[in-house]
């Protein structure tokens, strides 16, 4: 599933290409037929970036809501001879520009009321132009879950993935078991202030770059300490791999305490 970094990324970019013109909104697949006449020959407003979640707003008041879960793809391009593939569940077209998203867990239209009620139910936007941490920094100094829990929990705080929870709190040395309640309130600052910047970063680079010492290369061309390593770069001991939230989390027994 990708994280938070990479939805703003592709609303930047998408952003760029769709605002302020007529798109033609078709769903090949015809899973998405209905909403997507609501907004064909439209205005695109904008293309926005909320946690894990992408807005397409649209003139009249719509927008389409994507969230592309563990298996949606997006693909960009140019308009010009592009046949979309009958799995698309939409796409959005200019003239010159084509964005096609495919096996998202959600595509849906929503009213203003639904997009008001989208934004209540998910955490503060780490990576939010104008954020709000201290409800997400509030309720995670009331809980007794895992922080390394609370980190991925959508509601709490929206836009972490996996990789950037174990990052963070391996960086600022925070074992991923302690309860919330247990953070004093300048480690739930540090946590949002570490993140929130190593996000900007991952924004800027199309990647994610956590590496403070000697990670490894990983995929897509981030560059990590301890996610899916063995050992710490910072003592030299075994990096404890377990299981919190449903997810894999790696830390160092010695380093984060």
């Amino acid at each position: 599933m990708p994280e938070g970094h990479t939805i703003h990324r592709a609303a930047r970019d998408q952003h760029a290409q769709l605002a302020g013109q007529k798109l033609r909104v078709l769903s090949p697949q015809g899973r998405f037929e209905a909403g997507s006449a609501l907004v064909n020959d439209q205005i695109c407003d904008r293309v926005e970036a909320l946690g894990k979640h992408l807005l397409y707003h649209f003139e009249n008041g719509f927008a389409v809501h994507i969230h592309l879960g563990l298996a949606g793809v997006i693909r960009r391009g140019p308009s010009e001879g592009t046949t979309p593939r009958n799995v698309v569940r939409v796409r959005f077209e200019t003239k010159d520009y084509t964005v096609d998203i495919s096996g998202p867990a959600i595509c849906a239209l929503l009213e203003p009321d639904d997009i008001a009620a989208l934004r209540a139910r998910i955490g503060p936007d780490v990576l939010a132009a104008r954020p709000d941490p201290r409800r997400a920094l509030d309720r995670i100094r009331r809980s007794k879950a895992p922080i390394g829990a609370l980190l991925m929990n959508q509601k709490v705080i929206s836009g972490i993935g996996n990789i950037y929870r174990v990052e963070v709190l391996w960086i600022l040395g925070i074992d991923p078991r302690r309860p919330g309640k247990d953070l004093t309130d300048e480690e739930a600052q540090a946590i949002w202030k570490e993140t929130r910047k190593l996000m900007q970063d991952g924004v800027r680079r199309d990647a994610i770059v956590t590496r403070r010492a000697r990670g490894r290369q990983a995929r897509y061309g981030s560059s990590v300490n301890i996610y899916n390593e063995e050992t710490c770069p910072t003592c030299r001991g075994p990096v404890t791999a377990d299981t919190l939230g449903g997810r894999s989390v790696y830390f160092c027994e010695s380093c984060q305490n």
